[in-house]
């Protein structure tokens, strides 16, 4: 299924659901990401606002 596999067939159908699939699998890691980079940095602001 991975091109590095020797059962990898180089068709348009392999190359269209493998594309989709890491492009999917990319979207949602970088949208975790930025969902715990902004709750650290909510954290880190209403830690500054208590302390005023």
């Amino acid at each position: 299924m991975f091109p590095f596999c020797f059962e990898w067939v180089n068709d348009a159908a392999h190359f269209v659901f493998m594309g989709s699939l890491y492009t999917v699998l990319g979207l949602v890691f970088v949208l975790l990401n930025y969902c715990g980079i902004r709750a650290f940095l909510d954290y880190l602001y209403e830690r500054e606002v208590e302390d005023k």
